[in-house]
């Protein structure tokens, strides 16, 4: 396979372009480029060039995770989901976890530590930072230690309910404000506390 032409400039992603006679074209990183000696009218034969595809899959999962890891916390197991999602190879995927893992880039128990800062930081209660260690995936092995000191969130709802809620407040609006709190991930015990400290009547209101 002869190569037709390589961009001797990377594009935003830091990708060259590399153009092949058959008219297919691959995205290379500079590493790949480098370690494969490539050059615009240079031979390759089909065992070199099914290595350089695999070698470009392989950097492609690496750069993407790097990108992936520095915008957002993401467990080792939402990473890989996330890239196969992008398209990556799903055994490039899991190596490119790997790799980030063995860097010490993306670690379970520190991403589990930042998501409940997170929910403590934005006043959720327990039930939401729960949900949120969920929703990345975090193993539950690491959930009893990211939320054993978990704070008592009475102020936070105090504040909450204090900024929804006047004597002149009815019941739809209580039961409004209890709901958003609910939906924050306050148990309705707490709550109900809460309004009955601040004076506002929920009698009205099922337990749970």
């Amino acid at each position: 396979m002869r190569i037709d032409s390589l961009k001797t400039s990377p594009d935003r992603a830091g990708r060259y372009w590399v153009s092949f006679e058959d008219g297919s074209k691959l995205g290379l990183y500079r590493q790949t480029v480098e370690d494969f000696g490539l050059y615009t009218g240079k031979e390759l034969s089909e065992e070199e060039y099914q290595q350089l595809l695999t070698a470009a899959g392989k950097m492609s999962a690496k750069m993407r995770a790097v990108r992936i890891v520095s915008a957002s916390s993401v467990s080792k197991k939402d990473l890989e989901q996330r890239l196969v999602r992008k398209g990556e190879d799903p055994q490039q995927a899991k190596e490119a976890v790997q790799w980030m893992a063995d860097l010490h880039l993306v670690d379970d128990r520190a991403t589990a530590e930042q998501v409940v800062h997170s929910c403590i930081s934005k006043g959720y209660g327990l039930a939401r930072a729960k949900q949120a260690l969920y929703e990345k995936r975090i193993p539950k092995a690491y959930w009893e230690e990211a939320l054993a000191e978990y704070p008592d969130q009475w102020e936070k709802i105090e504040a909450f309910l204090r900024s929804r809620l006047d004597e002149d407040s009815d019941q739809k609006q209580i039961k409004r404000a209890v709901d958003a709190l609910i939906r924050r991930g306050h148990s309705y015990g707490t709550i109900r506390r809460v309004l009955n400290e601040l004076s506002f009547d929920s009698e009205d209101f099922e337990d749970f």
